[in-house]
């Protein structure tokens, strides 16, 4: 039975700083955003207001829809499965293999796992116990994505998802020739986008600058070997091999799906955390984080894409990228309506609020990453919001 929450669920090293109610001390971040401590603190008191609020509201309708999106889910890969004994229904096989692989990687999976239903008691739905139908283990996800990227988002050096270890994605990344290859890498990391983030845990690249040792990794070795042996069995060896002769045709097929949930995903991921506009930050600037520095660090190193309850559906709501960094833990689905408050937030304190088509942040996606394959770049700073009160109030 889904109960509703009476509080805010328990704290994970997801959220943002426990440092309400305290008065912003003169912030870096602040003064390239313009704001005044007393204006941060503010602002922070408005994005803890609406988190509040949504818990308060969190209930049957919630649970209802994150159910009805795995029937769906479920429904789109057994009928994929299904229609691959069908030769001539192979295109809609693997379509509909490919929007159930989306749809349990993104709307399901990456929800899950950040705990957005945790307060329903389910533990088909609950972030402990969800794994989901990708190479890379749960367990090993929530630490890389969870508490590393949400923690650290967008700080140089800590957040290892600015350029996965393997791009230059910001012009304070030190320039080397190895990094000519930006177009050809991203490429690479698109199409295999799964492996990426299974091998994301094992930090290549620190281990080829002798940051980190082979046996520093000896602990993700069981989980990720299991968990590859368990997703390459099940798509390349079970599900063929229950085809009889159709086996080519069903491990193509698989192979294609795996393909296209990769292909959007990265694009997703890419277009919330790399158009133009989205700032970086030192460790500097970020020490001794009030919850309001917090907060508009989240804001400031994120991007949406405008569109409308499909793409928002496909994309697992991370077409609100915004509003997932401001309030990771909160049913993603809730965050279109949250989208509205925000931006009228950011409006009345003159902060920039990056949104736009996919096209144009893919574009934009795209010129960063052949800039920076290049010596220099420069980052442009987020432009403010026309309309700034000189004295915002707080919810």
């Amino acid at each position: 039975m889904t109960t509703t929450p009476e509080k805010s669920p328990e704290k994970s090293p997801e959220k943002s700083p426990d440092s309400a109610g305290q008065t912003a001390p003169p912030s870096a971040i602040a003064e390239r955003a313009g704001l005044t401590p007393e204006q941060l603190e503010a602002f922070g008191a408005e994005m803890d207001a609406i988190r509040q609020r949504i818990i308060a509201e969190l209930g049957e309708d919630d649970a209802a829809y994150i159910r009805g999106v795995v029937r769906a889910q479920r429904r789109f890969e057994v009928a994929g499965r299904a229609l691959f004994y069908l030769p001539p229904a192979w295109p809609l096989a693997v379509a509909s293999l490919s929007i159930s692989k989306i749809l349990d990687n993104m709307e399901i999976g990456h929800n899950v796992l950040h705990g957005q239903y945790d307060w329903m008691g389910d533990p088909a739905l609950n972030s402990r116990m969800f794994d989901w139908d990708n190479v890379c283990p749960g367990e090993q996800w929530k630490y890389s994505h969870n508490y590393i990227h949400h923690t650290f988002t967008n700080i140089l050096g800590k957040d290892r998802d600015v350029g996965y270890g393997i791009l230059r994605m910001d012009p304070e990344q030190r320039w080397h020739p190895y990094h000519l290859g930006n177009p050809a890498y991203a490429l690479g990391l698109m199409l295999l986008f799964e492996w990426g983030v299974a091998l994301h845990d094992l930090e290549v690249d620190n281990l080829v600058a002798g940051r980190r040792k082979l046996a520093d990794n000896k602990p993700l070795y069981p989980g990720l070997l299991r968990k590859i042996r368990r997703q390459t069995v099940k798509d390349y060896l079970l599900f063929p091999a229950l085809s009889g002769p159709l086996a080519p045709l069903t491990l193509a097929g698989n192979a294609t799906a795996n393909l296209v949930r990769n292909v959007w995903a990265f694009n997703i991921i890419f277009c919330g955390h790399f158009p133009a506009g989205v700032a970086s930050f030192s460790v500097e600037e970020t020490e001794e984080e009030t919850r309001g520095q917090w907060y508009l660090r989240q804001l400031l190193g994120s991007a949406n894409i405008s569109g409308g309850p499909l793409l928002h559906l496909m994309s697992g709501n991370l077409s609100h990228q915004i509003e997932h960094h401001l309030f990771p833990d909160l049913p993603a689905r809730r965050y279109p309506e949250i989208a509205a408050e925000v931006r009228e937030i950011c409006e009345r304190y003159g902060l920039a609020y990056n949104t736009g088509p996919l096209h144009r942040q893919l574009l934009s996606v795209a010129k960063k990453i052949c800039r920076y394959a290049l010596p220099g770049g420069v980052q442009p700073e987020p432009q403010p919001a026309p309309g700034r009160r000189t004295a915002p109030v707080a919810a």
